[in-house]
């Protein structure tokens, strides 16, 4: 059949070669061919070395298969018209991960891989099909792993917050008054409707606040005022969330633990169309992390606190059941760990004016560094803080710095009885060099950035994913400043933290086999989060410097460095994809040695893997591999101008 085709009418006609101009199309078809394969044979075997062809199917029907443990060939996909295979193994070089066989005789358009990757580096629109085709095969695979987990030794949740929608559990219409509406009238409305809120609108309709029952005895009755003198404006509360009716529950969740808000308003096309309250939540049966919520911010004393480690475990263990979303889960994680670590500064503070120390005597931020100021940490692993304190007055230098290093042992300690585990490399605000005035952190940032060694270089990587958690955020904006400034002064710096990420490698072959430990207790393992997560979070975080973005969170940045131009949406969306893989599995294995009594160590050994989820777990390692590529590629230019003479 192939003898009959022409290779330029071909492309001609095919997505997204008809996209090229003429001359474009006249250059590539001489350096493609088409061909055929009869049914029954492979086009190639799992674990076959790669051909250095992207196969794009012209006409018949591919199977894509796989081989369990005990060779058993199972078909995990087909390839019609149109569609492409090893397009993953063409750029990598590495080895077949599955085999291809043909079901009905095929044939293929073949395309060289030199001949690929200079169409995808010379042709935008080449490189945007073939990398949203590539990613929608990787979050498949990703979404079909998820779903076929089997976690039964879990309990199973209530109910199902990433499926449902605030619409469904709304209370419709939302009752609401204006702004100049009268007191007297929204309790009227109150007691007629039997509600515990109105809505303040404004004049098209959006809302503006809520006036609740407490809002009315509060802020009037308590004053003494009479109701006739007061409006709806006057009393209204902008503590307010609003979410489109299509958001999930778990928004709804994950938006009520962080602001402490008590209703949710609803909206469509930016109208307010109903509300959903606290009770409402419950009643949908999502009690599990507004239950902890609850119990860590009513928690009085540092022994009512550390109870609800457990709590917090288990609605992890939910999460996990339930199969959340990688993201989402980290997310409402995240938000349960900051308000259990928050109270935990708050109570010590109350500690310190009881035992007779008294109150901060000056501005301080307590901040959160690593995994938890990223928004990773799932299981509460070992602690990295700091204290940054406004200077003192000269004479008081020293009682200060003991005040706060006092109040800093106390917070570590506390953390760590509610399972925050001590970090290992002391790096804690217990640690004099991790409890510091301001002109202490603009000295110790001058030596990291201006005369780098490797610890400081490991300092500095580990300050540089700092989260404000309790105090005065404005000290971290200022530090903020001199670190972007210091960046563009000492250019080298970018490269020397690109050095020392590129220098470790990403655990994967050349020709696509993982690379494991080769002796000791973790034989045969690989570790996702020294080993592969760090590789996204450092390579991440330099272009996060560049850029002045001070987002912690590996998510949050990738978003800013794609709306500022840095990264492609196509490359972030690859790059996301792989974080979210490696998260899951990284998530999913600790919480089942978590349950085991086991430690939480972040190792996995890849063949007990699936064969589907070992070729996932390929695919995001060879993001990561590209991801080093792309780092490497942009600041290798700083150092080269550092070196020119006169420089």
């Amino acid at each position: 059949m192939h003898e009959e085709l022409d290779t330029f009418e071909v492309l001609k006609a095919l997505i997204p070669f008809k996209e090229l101009n003429w001359e474009a199309l006249d250059e590539l078809a001489p350096q493609v061919e088409i061909r055929e394969y009869p049914e029954g044979t492979y086009v190639f075997r799992r674990g076959s070395a790669s051909l250095g062809l992207l196969f794009i199917v012209l006409d018949g029907l591919a199977e894509v298969t796989l081989n369990n443990d005990r060779g058993v060939e199972t078909v995990v996909g087909y390839r019609r018209r149109s569609d492409m295979f090893g397009e993953t193994v063409v750029l990598t070089g590495g080895n077949y991960s599955g085999n291809v066989r043909v079901k009905e005789a095929l044939t293929c358009l073949v395309i060289p891989r030199e001949v690929f990757e200079n169409l995808i580096h010379n042709h935008s629109e080449v490189a945007t099909f073939f990398s949203r085709v590539m990613l929608d095969r990787m979050r498949m695979l990703y979404d079909e792993i998820v779903s076929e987990q089997s976690l039964d030794t879990f309990s199973r949740a209530e109910s199902s917050l990433f499926k449902r929608h605030v619409g469904e559990i709304m209370s419709r219409p939302a009752i609401t008054c204006r702004p100049e509406d009268s007191i007297t009238g929204v309790a009227g409305l109150m007691a007629e409707h039997n509600i515990s809120s109105v809505v303040v609108i404004d004049d098209v309709g959006q809302p503006l606040g809520l006036v609740t029952e407490r809002d009315l005895v509060s802020q009037m009755f308590a004053e003494g005022l009479s109701p006739s003198d007061r409006r709806a404006g006057d009393v209204l509360n902008t503590n307010l969330v609003t979410l489109p009716s299509d958001a999930f529950l778990s928004e709804a969740l994950l938006a009520v633990i962080k602001s402490g808000a008590k209703h949710v308003t609803v909206t469509e096309s930016n109208l307010l169309v109903g509300i959903v309250s606290l009770v409402d939540l419950l009643k949908a049966q999502s009690t599990g992390s507004l239950w902890v919520a609850h119990r860590i911010e009513s928690a009085n004393s540092l022994a009512s606190l550390r109870e609800t480690g457990k709590e917090v475990d288990n609605f992890l263990y939910a999460l996990v059941t339930e199969k959340a979303p990688t993201r989402e889960l980290m997310e409402i994680m995240a938000a349960l760990n900051d308000k259990l670590t928050r109270r935990v500064v708050h109570l010590c503070e109350e500690q310190m004016v009881e035992d007779g120390l008294g109150a901060a005597p000056v501005p301080y931020c307590f901040v959160n560094m690593g995994s938890a100021a990223r928004r990773e940490q799932t299981l509460r692993t070992d602690q990295d803080n700091a204290v940054i304190y406004a200077d003192p007055e000269p004479d008081q230098a020293e009682s200060v710095r003991r005040y706060f290093l006092t109040l800093g042992e106390r917070i570590v300690e506390s953390l760590a009885e509610c399972g925050f585990q001590k970090c290992k490399g002391n790096v804690v605000a217990s640690n004099p060099a991790w409890c510091r005035s301001m002109s202490e952190w603009n000295g110790a940032l001058h030596r990291w950035i201006y005369s780098p060694e490797p610890e400081g270089i490991r300092m500095l990587t580990i300050f540089l994913d700092l989260r404000p958690m309790h105090g005065d955020k404005g000290l971290t904006s200022i530090l903020w400043e001199r670190i972007f400034e210091a960046f563009e002064r000492q250019t080298v710096i970018t490269h020397m933290l690109t050095n020392d990420e590129v220098q470790l490698r990403v655990p994967l072959t050349m020709l696509g086999g993982f690379i494991t430990e080769k002796s000791g207790p973790h034989k045969n393992e690989l570790n996702l989060k020294s080993g592969v997560c760090i590789h996204i979070v450092n390579c991440i975080r330099v272009f996060a410097m560049r850029y002045k973005i001070t987002e912690p969170s590996t998510f949050g940045r990738l978003e800013q460095l794609v709306k500022r131009g840095a990264i492609s949406r196509d490359d972030a969306e690859f790059i996301q994809a792989s974080f979210e893989t490696v998260m899951m599995f990284r998530i999913r294995e600790n919480v089942i040695k978590h349950r085991q009594g086991l430690a939480a160590d972040n190792y996995i050994k890849p063949q007990t893997l699936s064969k589907r989820e070992q070729a996932v777990l390929k695919d995001a390692l060879s993001v990561i591999s590209r991801l080093q590529k792309l780092t490497s590629s942009n600041f290798t230019e700083v150092w080269l101008n550092y070196l020119k003479p006169g420089s």
